[in-house]
């Protein structure tokens, strides 16, 4: 048996193993629907900054306007996705990706 054969029989066994079915169906779970919800998000800031003009120029507080608060809260809202996704990633998906790889470590040796 050579090492490529090895390897590709490891990773196939892995990818089929209910640990890496799980893995993937935590991070899909979360992954796609936050990406929904973002991509909805900027897109309504787009679609309201080109056709919504008048209720983005709105002064909120002097001449800071709706615009440039939905355009900060862009850059809010990606920190915020980072960081929700970095606990989530922490607490649900890295130990089941480090139980995989520790057993893919151990069959290796």
């Amino acid at each position: 048996m050579t090492t490529r054969e090895h390897d590709t029989s490891v990773y196939e066994r892995v990818q089929e193993s209910s640990e890496f079915q799980e893995l993937k169906q935590r991070f899909r779970k979360w992954t796609f629907p936050m990406t929904v919800a973002f991509l909805v998000w900027y897109l309504l800031y787009v679609v309201l900054s080109g056709w919504a003009r008048d209720f983005m120029a709105i002064d909120v507080i002097g001449e800071i306007n709706v615009g440039i608060i939905l355009g900060l809260l862009q850059f809010v809202s990606t920190f915020w996705i980072a960081w929700a996704y970095s606990r989530h990633a922490e607490k649900k998906l890295d130990p089941i990706a480090d139980k995989i790889r520790h057993e893919v470590e151990e069959e290796s040796k």
